[in-house]
C-alpha cells in the first residue's frame, strides 16, 4: 500500500472526507514540520491501565522504542490515542484481545492490501514491507501516501503505489488499517490473526455507515 510526530489530523473516523484533506495537507511541508514540533510539546504520559499486554509466546520482533512512543495515553469511544495524538492499538489479556480498529485492520489490510505488500505487511518482490515502514511513516504521511499513491522511479527500478482515495474500502478504514500496521511495525502483534477483540464502538458503527453511504 505505501513504500515510505506530529500532532496528527484529528480522529480521520469522525469525518468522511478527512483522508482527502489529509492528502491536501502533507502537501505543505511546513505544516509537518509545525506538527514535529508540536509532538515534541506534547505533555501526556501513558495511562498505566492502558499498558499492552504483549504475548511472550509471539514471534514478533519487539522495537521497545516505538512501543513507547506508540502507547496509548487516552481512549475515547473505543478509540485508542497516542501522546501525538494519532490512532493507536490497545491489546490485553496477554497479548489475546485487541481492540476493535486493529482486528478491523488486520481484516482490511489483507482484502485490500496483502496482494502487493505481502501477508502481514511482511512485503513482496515489488512492493516495500509495510511493518518496516510504518516504523517510520507518521499517520499524516501514511494517509497522504494511501490516498494520493506514490511513484519510486529511478534507472533502475520503476514502482508505482496506485491513489485510492477513491476506493471507500480502504479509505473508510484508514484508522483501522494504521493502527494494524502499526502495531506490526512495533512487534505488539506478530503474523497471527488477532483472536478475541474488544466489541465494535458504536462511533466505529456510525462512521463506517456514513463513510459507505449505507
Amino acid at each position: 500500500m505505501i513504500s515510505r510526530e506530529k500532532r496528527p489530523l484529528r480522529h480521520l473516523s469522525k469525518v468522511v472526507l478527512r483522508p482527502l484533506a489529509a492528502g491536501l495537507a502533507l502537501a505543505t511541508v511546513g505544516m509537518v514540520a509545525v506538527h514535529a514540533e508540536d509532538a515534541k510539546k506534547a505533555d501526556a504520559t501513558p495511562d498505566p491501565a492502558l499498558a499492552n499486554q504483549l504475548n511472550p509466546a509471539d514471534k514478533a520482533e519487539l522495537d521497545e522504542k516505538l512501543l513507547a512512543k506508540d502507547a496509548a495515553v487516552k481512549v475515547e469511544d473505543g478509540k485508542y490515542t497516542d501522546a501525538a495524538g494519532a490512532p493507536t492499538f490497545h491489546i490485553t489479556n496477554n497479548g489475546k484481545k485487541v481492540d476493535w480498529y486493529t482486528y478491523s485492520g488486520y481484516r482490511r489490510y489483507h482484502a485490500e492490501c496483502h496482494v502487493c505488500h505481502g501477508p502481514d505487511g511482511m512485503g513482496s518482490t515489488y512492493a516495500p514491507a509495510l511493518k518496516d515502514s510504518l516504523k517510520t511513516l507518521s499517520y499524516e504521511e501514511f494517509v497522504g501516501i494511501v490516498v494520493g499513491g506514490k511513484q519510486d522511479v529511478n534507472s533502475s527500478t520503476q514502482k508505482v503505489m496506485p491513489a485510492f482515495g477513491d476506493n471507500k474500502n480502504v479509505t473508510c478504514y484508514m484508522d483501522d488499517l494504521y493502527v494494524y500496521l502499526k502495531a506490526r511495525a512495533s512487534g505488539a502483534l506478530g503474523r497471527v490473526r488477532p483472536g478475541d477483540k474488544e466489541e465494535k464502538p458504536e462511533a466505529a458503527r456510525k462512521q463506517e455507515k456514513e463513510c459507505l453511504g449505507g
